[in-house]
């Protein structure tokens, strides 16, 4: 089974959503992925992706391989601050010290 670590910056990020049918929506799609069910996803570089949740604003979860099983959710977002957040994300992925170039 899949396991998620949460940095910081990601849980913040879920404990200020204001809306609870959106934290719901990115909780749910978090456990699908613990399952191997991780929907549409991209990489966007430096080893970290993007996992899309179509609903409200497009919110965006990104997130990081670390080993086999377990990877870490970087920060999240939605559609109009995703250039920003996957410059975030990889800066958090390095802060890490993870490297993974796939």
């Amino acid at each position: 089974m899949i396991r998620f670590k949460r940095s910081d910056e990601f849980q913040e990020w879920l404990d200020s959503s204001r809306s609870r049918p959106a934290r719901g929506r990115v909780l749910t799609r978090l456990d699908n992925a613990t399952r191997g069910n991780f929907g549409d996803c991209a990489p966007v570089g430096n080893g970290v992706s993007e996992m899309r949740i179509h609903y409200g604003p497009g919110y965006r979860v990104y997130f990081t391989r670390v080993d086999e099983v377990v990877y870490l959710l970087l920060i999240g977002g939605d559609k109009s601050t995703q250039k920003r957040d996957i410059q975030r994300a990889k800066e958090i992925a390095d802060e890490f010290g993870i490297r993974n170039d796939s």
